[in-house]
């Protein structure tokens, strides 16, 4: 605690606070609150993952086992919300605010008290949208997509679109708070071409969450309007359309599923040229690549809806812009590969997770391509192939990325190393099981089973059995994950180097492991020979 010990001034801000409730309740310090945003992203994972191990259970064999039709769709429902607005969101903005003060040589967010806000909100929108399970007419239970009709005949609506609207001015504080930071509090020297990919890749996605959260806000809106106010914004009867729900919805929808994946391009290009022990292959054309990615983001959100009857030039349109992602994800892929190429690679934990995360990311981007054709898309339109397409983006992409992260910056949070042997445990156990559990949906969806149903046709029992064991040894591999990260923070008694990794390159390796409470109260000396190859001063 060098750093904070030369202030002895009274000043909270300096020097951790002793009270345990001070520090937690009312932090303003991004490495406290990022550790915060990081539990809540873990417990919200478990919970998420709990209705899935109740979705995978209800479909292991044929006819209805378990729970009703109803409860099976609330299920559905709450575990692709709690999922991706509980887990994989928070952990990147957690991500975020802990490692960009300390890439960027900044010491803390440029708006510290609205960081603890926008932390606070979300166990609130939690608890919310949590409770409903609990109301009379239950959860909601039209999908995450919450498509009227089906939305509006649920029971607590409002609960739960109250509940989105404080994640969405949660998520958009905390996307001005990024883009502040990085824009305004970079170390002298620090040029914007000279970032690490991680803080580009949270710059750019700051950027959509502002863009895209009002849109969402505006849509559930418009629902809790038609339900509660006699609107007919998307009610026939009344001259209004669903279809335009579909439309405002997947505005936001598409960009939601970039803001979902382009920090995880950024932490993997973090990890990959560490354990090549070589900087990262074309660091320029990675940045243009994920703005490039943003941008299309925008254009292609009626992807989603080829199966609305849309006219054919929409369609085409549509189907030649969705590919056309593939030109800068791509050129991703092929950096990283050509960064491993010809480097001294070795395989910790954190490379292990990127390595699988560069392979199966590409499989799901294989089958968004399939499903970007519009005739094929008719006929894997609402299957399980969708289901295995983005579970393979958001699972083998998003959340391998945020665990390949955690392995690779824990030893920097703590102090301590993790259980080497164990994080190679959690992630042979996690790489094979969630093959088995999604792969198989595959061949599910491209034999017509749909999506969202609690019982089906006995034909495809086999590789719903199949997947279903996948999903139960999956969900209990990441009590491995849970046990090593608890075990490093408070038991483990070998310490880390100030540089974890032996090609680890960056200011946040020449802070002290534990990084102390405060850091870069002088800003650090940059020299432009070294930052060019990702050194910087130790």
């Amino acid at each position: 605690m060098a750093h904070a010990a030369t202030h002895d001034h009274h000043d909270a801000h300096h020097g951790a606070p002793s009270n345990f409730f001070t520090r937690w309740f009312m932090s303003t310090n991004h490495k406290d609150i990022g550790t915060l945003y990081l539990i809540f992203s873990l417990t919200a994972f478990f919970i998420g993952g709990s209705f899935a191990m109740v979705i995978r259970a209800e479909l292991f064999k044929p006819g209805m086992q378990l729970v009703q039709p109803y409860f099976f769709n609330e299920m559905t429902t709450m575990h692709a919300l709690v999922m991706i607005f509980g887990a994989i969101m928070p952990a990147f903005v957690g991500l975020g605010n802990w490692m960009i003060p300390l890439m960027i040589g900044a010491p803390d967010m440029a708006l510290p008290r609205m960081n603890n806000l926008s932390f606070w909100i979300l166990p609130f929108a939690f608890v919310l949208l949590l409770s409903t399970l609990f109301l009379p007419g239950g959860a909601p239970a039209g999908g995450w997509t919450m498509y009227p009709p089906l939305s509006l005949q649920s029971g607590s609506l409002a609960y739960a679109v109250f509940a989105i609207h404080l994640m969405g001015i949660s998520s958009i504080m905390g996307a001005i708070n990024i883009i502040a930071t990085i824009l305004n509090m970079r170390a002298p020297g620090m040029d914007l071409l000279k970032m690490p990919v991680f803080v580009w890749s949270w710059l750019i996605t700051a950027f959509l969450l502002i863009a895209v959260m009002p849109v969402l806000a505006g849509a559930v809106t418009m629902l809790l309007t038609d339900k509660y106010f006699g609107t007919s914004f998307f009610n026939a009867a009344g001259g209004g359309d669903p279809v335009l729900y579909q439309h405002i919805f997947w505005f936001f929808g598409h960009p939601e599923v970039y803001i979902m994946i382009l920090p995880a391009f950024g932490i993997i290009s973090e990890i990959v040229p560490t354990f090549s022990r070589k900087p990262i292959f074309g660091y320029k054309a990675m940045v243009f690549a994920i703005a490039a990615i943003a941008f299309l983001s925008f254009i292609v959100w009626a992807h989603h809806m080829f199966a609305v009857g849309l006219p054919l030039g929409a369609e085409i349109f549509f189907m030649y812009a969705t590919m056309l992602i593939s030109v800068p994800t791509g050129i991703k892929v092929f950096n990283w590969v050509s960064t491993m190429w010809g480097g001294s690679l070795t395989f910790e934990t954190p490379m292990l997770f990127a390595i699988a995360f560069i392979i199966l990311f590409t499989i799901g981007g294989f089958s968004g391509l399939m499903l970007a054709l519009v005739p094929a898309d008719f006929q894997y339109h609402d299957t399980y192939f969708v289901v295995a397409h983005f579970h393979y983006v958001l699972v083998t992409g998003a959340a391998f990325a945020i665990m390949a992260a955690t392995y690779y910056w824990l030893p920097k949070w703590t102090g301590q190393m993790y259980s080497e042997f164990w994080g190679k445990v959690h992630f042979w156990c996690s790489v094979i099981f969630v093959n088995v559990l999604f792969f198989p949906q595959h061949f599910l969806g491209l034999a017509g089973m749909p999506r969202r149903i609690p019982d089906y046709n006995v034909a495809f029992a086999d590789f719903n059995m199949i997947s279903s064991i996948g999903g139960f040894l999956f969900g209990a591999s990441q009590l491995i994950f849970a046990g090593v990260v608890i075990h490093c923070a408070f038991f483990s008694k070998k310490k880390a180097a100030d540089r974890v990794w032996e090609g680890a390159r960056g200011l946040e390796w020449t802070v002290p492991s534990p990084a102390p409470h405060h850091t870069f109260e002088l800003p650090p000396v940059i020299h432009d020979d070294e930052l060019a190859h990702g050194h910087v001063e130790d």
